[in-house]
């Protein structure tokens, strides 16, 4: 399908619970109006592309995505990605339902309801190995643009898993045929059809989602670029999956695939099986447990899926128009393993080569590049929920409390493992997934604790995240004062350090090793090397901001900016102009105490902040370097 021609556009019509107690826990545009400025001359980009026969395009309820890929822009558009955006947003809302009853109701018929499954996805699934315009034709879509699992796949999965248990491909043609085998094993044994969403939800689960790759290495080194990629997956859906035996298949056969289909899909199937997509389970079936899970909350500026489109904007200064999106709160288990990844790195970049920290990196979470790799660690969350909306950016928005998401965060392996290094990975990841808890946020505003800034006369009126264990068993206890913390963080620090000496199995002493380049005023590393520096601290609270964060946002660590006002160095809280730069500074709030972490420590202005920081505080203590 090409699109290349590019027409005449066409008229379209809370309050935050800071850690109350260390002891006890670490706990705890809208844009009315269209301002269509650009005026008759200037109307507003359509996602329809002229057509000489229906020049306002007005698809039924019950069309397919696929017919509304026939009006999409072309890809060279300048309003590419926001008309991408609205396309979704307007395909969201079709109504398969009839259509998929008829579709599910023949499955029934053909296999026989005592051959027929349903397999239910907790969160999101992936399918299909196509790469359609802007490769959104994901999921997979039958040849009228149903969502659905091609049989072929569902093949595949029963049989890689009797591929890992047999390990012979001769025993595992006797049930799946093969051209190789005996006269009497070349055609399988078992009928698969193609499985299609129960017609729970009017449009078969079919939702929005979205990519957003912020790290990525490049010739060795890693590059910062926020890079969000909008596709549909589906979410929270039911499939019916039939099988069905030929006439060479006795039942002894058609229950040990049906065992091995139903093995496969709790697995996961489809892309990004690592970070939550894709594991398909029975009803009132749970996902395995994992070797490690821990119940959270996030409180602040929260985790954000895709944008829901809301309108065209024009502006003035740039003279053009703008997709105004409205970002799309979700607990999303890709936030978590991203996080992990990041923090992984950071670490292993102290004390090894990029290149090193890149292969492992790989190998632990899988990778795309230089060669495509699953990765050992499995990160899902289970039960995830908005339990507290983000305040609105109005005046009616002021007094509501922050937002607040909930879940479960579990960790497993994948079936990449092997055996020997299962304890290994798991001892890392357990004490990379504390560290991560105690050393900043995730999604939105993770570098910062989450805050209020009610005292201000503009939204938003929350910023910063906090993430918060809700367990109450010892490996999660806090100490009441930041000294003893110091003694827990470094244990905690030595068991990663000795858990990724045993996965790698090679020696790793950070204390004698520590790597990093000199960082300068306007660069630094985002690693944990000789040039950063962890403390842990305590002090007076002000304007609602933890100790920390009051230090860092005061008066004399602001500089003039080209309107010749105030404003934060981008140098210690990071910069959008004239490139986005990341903060070298991750303050987590643990209530009675801030960790701090700061790259490139030792220059100004970061090591001038430390030094204030350690002036005014009421408890100051290093975790790192050792």
């Amino acid at each position: 399908m090409v699109f290349d021609r590019p027409q005449r556009q066409l008229p379209n019509h809370q309050a935050t619970q800071r850690h109350p107690s260390a002891k006890s826990q670490h706990k705890n545009p809208t844009n009315s109006g269209s301002h269509n400025k650009g005026g008759d001359n200037n109307p507003p980009p359509s996602p329809w592309l002229g057509h000489p026969y229906d020049q306002q395009p007005n698809p039924h309820p019950t069309a397919s995505f696929v017919e509304y890929l026939r009006w999409m822009r072309s890809p060279d558009s300048p309003y590419e990605d926001g008309t991408k955006i609205e396309i979704l947003t307007k395909a969201e809302t079709g109504n398969y339902s009839q259509r998929l009853k008829v579709l599910t109701e023949r499955t029934r018929q053909l296999a026989g309801n005592e051959n027929c499954i349903e397999v239910t996805c907790s969160w999101r699934i992936r399918v299909g190995g196509h790469r359609g315009p802007e490769s959104i034709l994901l999921p997979a879509f039958d040849a009228l643009g149903m969502p659905y699992i091609p049989s072929s796949t569902l093949r595949g999965v029963a049989r890689a898993q009797a591929l890992r248990e047999l390990q012979s491909e001769a025993e595992v043609a006797k049930y799946f045929g093969s051209l190789e085998a005996e006269p009497g094993d070349r055609a399988g044994k078992i009928i698969f059809f193609d499985a299609y969403p129960l017609p729970q939800q009017k449009n078969g689960g079919l939702a929005a989602d979205m990519a957003n790759n912020l790290w990525k290495w490049e010739n060795g080194n890693l590059q910062y670029s926020a890079n969000p990629n909008a596709f549909f997956s589906l979410r929270q859906v039911t499939f019916l999956i039939a099988i069905k035996p030929t006439a060479h298949c006795s039942a002894e056969t058609l229950h040990q695939v049906r065992h091995w289909l139903i093995q496969g899909l709790t697995q996961g199937i489809g892309s990004q099986v690592n970070a939550g997509y894709g594991a398909l389970v029975e009803p009132k079936k749970q996902i395995e447990r994992g070797f490690f899970r821990v119940n959270f909350t996030l409180q602040g500026q929260l985790i954000h899926g895709h944008q829901r489109f809301t309108q065209w904007t024009w502006n003035d200064q740039r003279l053009q128009w703008q997709m105004r999106g409205q970002p799309q709160a979700e607990v999303r288990s890709t936030a978590f393993k991203s996080m992990l990844r990041y923090w992984f790195r950071a670490l292993g970049c102290g004390i090894l080569p990029t290149a090193e920290v890149q292969r492992l990196e790989g190998l632990i979470f899988g990778a795309i590049q230089p060669q495509p790799q699953q990765g050992y660690l499995r990160v899902r969350v289970l039960n995830g929920q908005v339990t507290q909306p983000e305040a609105r950016p109005n005046h009616q928005g002021r007094n509501a409390p922050c937002g607040e998401q909930q879940g479960t965060l579990v960790l497993d392996y994948s079936l990449e493992v092997p055996d020997s290094q299962k304890e290994n990975l798991a001892q890392l990841a357990k004490t990379l997934t504390w560290l991560m808890f105690h050393l900043g946020g995730i999604g939105q505003g993770a570098r910062r604790p989450c805050y209020s800034r009610r005292n201000r006369e503009r939204a938003p009126w929350w910023r910063g995240s906090s993430l918060i264990p809700k367990e109450e068993s010892p490996f999660w206890e806090l100490p009441d004062t930041a000294r003893k913390f110091q003694t827990l963080f470094k244990r905690q620090l030595h068991n990663f350090y000795r858990a990724f000496s045993q996965l790698t199995q090679q020696p790793l002493f950070p204390a004698e090793k520590l790597r990093g380049g000199a960082p300068t005023r306007e660069r630094w590393q985002e690693a944990v090397d000789r040039h950063c520096k962890i403390i842990v601290c305590s002090g007076e609270e002000e304007f609602d901001k933890p100790f920390a964060l009051a230090v860092l946002h005061s008066p004399e660590f602001k500089i003039r900016n080209r309107r010749d006002q105030l404003d934060y160095d981008g140098r210690l809280c990071g910069s959008v102009q004239p490139q986005v730069q990341p903060s070298p500074v991750w303050i987590a709030d643990l209530g009675e105490y801030q960790v701090v972490t700061v790259f490139g420590a030792t220059q100004p202005p970061r090591n001038q902040y430390l030094d204030e920081l350690k002036r005014r505080a009421r408890e100051y203590y290093q975790l790192w370097p050792l």
